[in-house]
């Protein structure tokens, strides 16, 4: 069978996470949306997103398919009645679509025809940006179950102080030495070739995913997600790194996404509460206006390719698109169009010949390009963002 993941209705909503992926590619637990539905379903699967993403991101069609709405987590349940779907039936969730089966001679999709399969089990959905980390625990134990069941940790090695070591596993290759690790209140997940520093501790859950680093004297709350080759340093509590992104040094980072390729500079600190202790508002690109989140803690959501300098502040409930750069004293405003730079005392426009520059040489660290198709990416998000900038 041919599995295709699709964006859905929410795909605005996850801005600006999603400028640069599909909704499938978000990191959440441990593994990204797209990772948990390839173990379930023991296939690989393509992506129907915006058009613009759609050559990095390409959909493939087979005679006969099934497409699913990748805001939906998979569990073992609903893995199983995706698997098993046949032609003209269809699975629902309330009043939205969570997968269908299709053939390459239809002309269109009515769900009037279709058979309606009911789903009235409780499942994991990624409908806002805040989602991203205020259900990180909860994808991050399935995925633990997920990705452990069956198998062996390496040992954890002496000199490391343990609390509810059956919660812990290691992959090889992963480092540890003379720090505390803690997993009585979640899971700590250790990925191949990473590295926790002496002195630091951890209060699960953890997901330090391939080649992560946790530096010298970190204070870890969970549940906090550090993507592949990401770095973090200072306090960090319930927040979530997509990949190759750093927060190395001293400073508070909570309840806060960073996409891919982001950098906060040296003893940055994000509120994560407001003085009054209100519930905090997020900038929402779907409506433009600031959204309602529910949430009493929120910080900082950053897209892909943003960075801030030293000693940067950020107020509660902030977004930061994609390419931005902050910096400077004070306060900057709670929301940064993508392509700014600047900080507190206003914003000017981030060229895409000075961005393009910057991820080449970052990138470049990694031992990875940046293409020619990132550079298109880069170029229609910095069009389609331009009517928020001051130019």
């Amino acid at each position: 069978m041919n599995y295709i993941l699709f964006d859905g209705t929410v795909r605005n909503a996850l801005l600006p996470f999603t400028y640069t992926r599909p909704v499938a590619d978000i990191r959440v637990g441990i593994l990204t949306i797209r990772e948990k539905w390839e173990k379930f379903l023991g296939f690989t699967t393509t992506t129907i997103t915006e058009e613009y993403l759609s050559d990095k991101f390409p959909m493939v069609e087979m005679e006969r398919n099934v497409l699913i709405n990748a805001s939906f987590l998979p569990n073992p349940e609903l893995a199983a009645l995706v698997k098993n779907l046949e032609e003209n039936q269809a699975i629902f969730y309330k009043d939205e679509v969570i997968a269908f089966y299709t053939t390459d001679a239809q002309e269109e999709v009515d769900f009037d025809a279709y058979e309606a399969i009911e789903y009235e089990a409780d499942v994991l959905r990624i409908e806002n940006t805040w989602d991203i980390f205020s259900k990180n625990g909860e994808a991050m134990e399935a995925d633990f179950e997920l990705i452990t069941n069956g198998r062996k940790s390496m040992p954890i090695p002496a000199g490391v102080n343990v609390i509810g070591g059956e919660n812990i596993f290691i992959e090889e290759g992963a480092k540890l030495a003379f720090c505390t690790l803690n997993a009585s209140s979640g899971p700590i997940y250790l990925g191949k070739d990473s590295e926790i520093m002496e002195g630091s501790v951890i209060r699960g859950g953890l997901a330090l995913c391939e080649g992560g680093v946790i530096k010298m004297a970190s204070k870890i709350y969970g549940p906090t997600t550090v993507g592949p080759y990401s770095k973090i340093g200072g306090e960090v509590n319930n927040s979530v790194l997509f990949g190759y992104s750093n927060k190395g040094h001293d400073g508070f980072l909570g309840n806060s996404v960073l996409g891919e390729w982001c950098n906060i500079g040296a003893d940055t600190n994000t509120s994560n509460l407001k003085n009054n202790y209100a519930e905090v508002r997020l900038w929402s690109y779907e409506t433009e206006s600031f959204a309602r989140t529910g949430l009493q803690f929120c910080g900082l959501m950053m897209g892909d390719h943003s960075k801030c300098g030293i000693n940067t502040m950020f107020n509660t409930g902030t977004v930061i698109g994609v390419s931005a750069n902050v910096f400077g004293s004070g306060f900057p405003r709670n929301f940064v169009p993508s392509f700014s730079w600047g900080g507190s005392g206003g914003f000017t426009t981030y060229l895409t010949k000075k961005a393009f520059e910057v991820a080449k040489v970052v990138m470049s660290r990694r031992n990875m390009e940046f293409t020619a198709q990132d550079a298109a990416i880069l170029e229609e998000i910095f069009e389609q963002t331009k009517r928020w900038r001051k130019e």
